[in-house]
């Protein structure tokens, strides 16, 4: 089911994305009197799974659900329909229109997706705000993970500064931002009462962009594990007699004054998940059900005495549940939601949809110069559907559709044959220098250009089968 969850998040948005990139193409071409013979939701070789003609338009679903397209008449694109070009050019026919005309078409599809991102993160902002975590109510600091170390963090560090970046919240997203797309090299830290300043090697920071660290959240916030209300069914802590309001500090004899202490030492006896078979069987094969992981603890807590207002320690001796939990959710910081009115949320928005887009340019700079690895940045629908998550969430999902949206635009821009950019580049071309490349020329770049996208198409889901399967 989570799979399925995930697979129709995916197709949701993408089908969104698709069509609204497909229509910034349709519009322009009709109003400059174009001829738009196909209008297509996925491809359709062989057949279709649904197609109906109104006017000049065959509107449809294929079965291919890698995209879509418009088939504009007198246009050389991936359908490589050389029979139309051999013939007169027609006044509906995308070539009989003037250059400026021809252009305006091939950049709908990426103003499109660039304006629907900025207008989902403005919507999301406007109905949902930004909910984050100041950093003066993380008077705990930070807790931090093996790739944090590496970078030099620890346990307890208030993060002050990134590069130029004040922190004003606990967030590692900014600190990776800075590290990987500004170049930052050296941070501030409040540790043990004093300032400190660490610096940041190029080997840690292209660490940050290694496939199997994308995961890595550098550093959280640090906190007490307070029992809160929110015991789930059946909770083995509630049964054993744990209140809201205790404090939880020992387990098994060792000292976990934070619930990150606690977690780690509740998860460090856990049998370790076997390894992964192969392509075949991890298909086919019979699913191992999960282990019981059943256990019997020994939890210590405070409590407050309400008659004496002193702090009683109370033992517990708790049955974990089949997944290996005592069933109880830690009281969590205090955040604070940034909120937007309407007109306040439209700049916002396109801050953030403009920053995004700035990141991604970025960070494909640093690709090409091999200072980020291309296999450590590339995904297909493999990594897309996995961040999506198995269970539905719309707040999540109107981000990464956002997010898709602008890479689209950025994406479609670049100046590759069978790509918007490629057209783009020739009808720039031809508005500077007057001249037309012949049609010769158009059909091998394009013909070029789809078989590098093809090729790149290949890698990029051999690299997720080889992540995420085998």
């Amino acid at each position: 089911m989570d799979v399925l969850v995930m697979a129709g998040q995916l197709i949701l948005s993408l089908s969104i994305l698709v069509v609204l990139h497909e229509f910034g193409h349709f519009l322009p071409a009709r109003l400059f009197g174009t001829r738009v013979e196909k209008f297509y939701l996925f491809f359709d070789p062989y057949f279709a799974l649904f197609k109906k003609k109104i006017g000049e338009t065959e509107y449809g679903i294929g079965w291919l659900p890698l995209g879509g397209y418009v088939k504009i008449s007198g246009m050389i694109d991936e359908s490589m329909d050389l029979e139309q070009m051999k013939e007169p050019a027609q006044p509906w026919e995308f070539r009989s229109k003037k250059a400026w005309q021809r252009l305006i078409i091939m950049l709908g599809g990426v103003t499109v997706n660039f304006f629907l991102g900025i207008f989902i993160f403005t919507m999301m902002l406007w109905y949902w705000g930004e909910q984050y975590l100041p950093i003066e109510n993380a008077k705990y600091g930070i807790v931090t993970d093996s790739l944090g170390k590496e970078l030099g963090l620890m346990d307890g560090d208030k993060v002050l500064k990134v590069g130029d970046l004040v922190m004003t919240e606990v967030s590692s997203v900014p600190f990776k931002n800075q590290v990987i797309f500004e170049g930052a090299r050296s941070y501030e830290v409040e540790r043990n009462g004093s300032q400190k300043t660490v610096s940041i090697t190029d080997e840690q920071a292209s660490s940050l962009t290694q496939f199997e660290n994308t995961k890595m959240s550098l550093f959280t916030a640090r906190f007490p594990f307070v029992a809160s209300e929110d015991f789930p069914d059946d909770s083995p802590a509630k049964e054993a007699g744990i209140q809201p309001g205790d404090r939880i500090f020992e387990l098994n004899g060792k000292s976990t004054p934070y619930f990150q202490d606690f977690f780690n030492t509740l998860m460090a006896d856990r049998p370790k998940a076997p390894k992964r078979g192969g392509i075949i069987s991890r298909l086919f094969g019979k699913k191992e059900p999960a282990p019981d992981l059943r256990k019997t603890v020994n939890v210590k807590v405070e409590r407050k005495n309400e008659q004496t207002n002193a702090l009683d320690t109370i033992p517990f001796k708790i049955t974990t549940t089949e997944q290996g939990f005592i069933g109880v959710a830690p009281v969590p910081l205090e955040t604070a939601t940034r909120t937007y009115s309407f007109a306040e949320a439209i700049p916002a928005g396109y801050d953030k949809g403009v920053g995004f887009l700035g990141s991604q340019i970025k960070a494909f700079k640093q690709m090409f110069t091999g200072q980020i690895k291309a296999k450590d940045s590339l995904g297909s629908f493999l990594t897309i559907g996995k961040a999506f998550g198995g269970t539905w969430d719309w707040k999540r999902f109107w981000s990464l559709t956002a997010a898709l949206s602008m890479i689209l635009a950025f994406m479609n821009l670049l100046p590759i044959p069978a790509l918007d950019g490629g057209h783009v580049m020739f009808l720039l071309y031809e508005v500077i220098t007057g001249r037309k490349p012949s049609d010769k020329v158009l059909e091998y770049s394009t013909m070029a250009g789809f078989i590098l996208l093809m090729a790149l198409m290949v890698y990029v889901i051999g690299l997720d089968i080889w992540r995420h399967v085998l």
